[in-house]
């Protein structure tokens, strides 16, 4: 069967249970996300009395402490979906979030918050990250044909990115109202995204061999990943890229210091790069790409590292520009606008980045080691993000938050030009269904 004639993955009843749950705990998910770095930045600047800078160091430090649970659990994540029911280990995980968010929201709720807890519960959430990744990436290449996977990725980019729009927006101007009220909505979203996804057909692994330990069969998950050149450089492109030019770990910086916005200025800002991606994971949805996948994700990455500079330079770009004056029609200060448009853009080239690696690093991938390959891709995801605030909080501490944000965007390009060079099966990637065709079983 092509991909032009495979069936459409919303014609299948439990893939649209399936997205309909991804989109409920993602909007869940980016409001607490965006709500508690808000938190983190404006309580060490108001309730501890430091710096811009010194305040950015703890967004960094946001970052390491929602890193460490996934560098520690990211093998465990993966073996517990290629051992359990892989449902039931989602369900676990979007349950484990509702408690960091409960608990969030009372403290929040009775003025009780401090920088110690906030590590604490984020960390908790990093927890529950680790182990929803692997779970949900895997329940989809069973629930649709491969020939339907490309189009299910980007069906399930738009359920990602869309509600990457909407939970950072309504989070922010939900704590601008209401300081617990995000919180409460995270919970209840959770709980229903759980019941969701119970509706779904049991999706068990492949029978796996009782004699192997378990630690020695996350080992292999990781070397499977590292004797597959195309794997390796797939899912490492991301891991450095992002490591560098994570600009979203500044944005409150931004919103608070620099563009002057407030909390709910930071939920739009939070929701830009979301919006970008939506609109092309819709088009992606209706036109799959076919043809040169490689390249274009490849360049992908460069527009998204020239955004980012954008970006860091967007309050210069505005003044410059149209002296900062206020835009009627869009009710906002020009640096503002063109903070959003170059988030937007960053969202969109991203998008189309992940599109590519995603469905190449799936089809390339044996059934029996999903779980453990979106566990290690799951872990560049989360360490290119987490850690991509870490190194953007210690870059602001010595750079400055604009002089990090530009640093990192210049990376990105760079990384993008060397991994083209180490690893040409990239840009070599003509067309997704080769690799389906020649999925290898993991080596014994």
């Amino acid at each position: 069967m092509s991909m032009s004639s495979a069936p459409h993955p919303f014609a299948i009843p439990d893939y649209r249970r399936y997205w309909l749950a991804r989109f409920m705990a993602v909007i869940a998910t980016m409001s607490m996300v965006v709500v508690i770095a808000w938190q983190v930045y404006d309580i060490a600047r108001t309730d501890y009395g430091m710096s811009p800078k010194q305040a950015a160091f703890q967004l960094g430090l946001l970052g390491l402490v929602q890193f460490i649970p996934l560098a520690l659990l990211t093998p465990v994540a993966g073996w517990a979906a290629d051992r359990f029911e892989r449902r039931r280990v989602a369900i676990f995980a979007n349950m484990v979030d509702a408690g960091a968010a409960l608990a969030l929201g009372l403290l929040t709720y009775n003025d009780a918050l401090n920088l110690p807890l906030l590590f604490l519960l984020a960390a908790l959430h990093g927890v529950a990250r680790v182990f929803v990744g692997p779970s949900m990436a895997a329940i989809a290449p069973n629930i649709v044909p491969p020939e339907s996977l490309p189009r299910a990725i980007a069906l399930g980019s738009i359920a990602w990115q869309s509600a990457s729009v909407i939970g950072p927006a309504v989070g922010g101007l939900m704590y601008a109202q209401n300081a617990a009220g995000s919180y409460w909505m995270t919970v209840s979203l959770l709980v229903l995204s759980s019941i969701a996804i119970s509706t779904v057909r049991p999706v068990y692994p492949p029978p796996m061999d009782e004699k192997k330990h378990p630690v020695r069969m996350m080992v292999e998950g990781m070397k499977y990943t590292w004797s597959e050149r195309f794997l390796l450089g797939a899912i490492t492109l991301d891991l450095f890229a992002v490591l560098l030019a994570g600009a979203t770990a500044l944005l409150p910086v931004y919103a608070r210091d620099i563009l002057h916005v407030g909390p709910d200025g930071l939920g739009q800002l939070r929701a830009a790069p979301a919006f970008g991606a939506a609109i092309v994971a819709i088009y992606l949805a209706f036109k799959p790409l076919k043809h040169n996948v490689g390249a274009k994700m490849l360049w992908a990455v460069v527009v998204f590292g020239i955004a980012t500079i954008g970006f860091g330079y967007s309050h210069i770009i505005g003044e410059h520009l149209f002296g900062n004056a206020e835009i009627d029609w869009l009710d906002m200060g020009a640096s503002m606008a063109v903070a959003l448009s170059m988030l937007a853009i960053l969202g969109a080239a991203d998008m189309l980045s992940v599109y590519v690696r995603g469905s190449l690093v799936q089809l390339n991938t044996p059934d029996a080691m999903r779980g453990r390959v979106s566990s290690v891709s799951g872990l560049a995801i989360s360490a290119s993000n987490e850690l991509g605030e870490l190194q953007s909080g210690f870059a602001a501490a010595l750079l400055g938050p604009v002089g990090a944000v530009v640093f990192g965007g210049a990376g990105a390009i760079l990384i993008t030009g060397i991994w083209a060079k180490l690893f040409p099966e990239l840009k070599n990637a003509r067309t997704f269904e080769p690799q389906f065709r020649e999925a290898k079983e993991p080596r014994t």
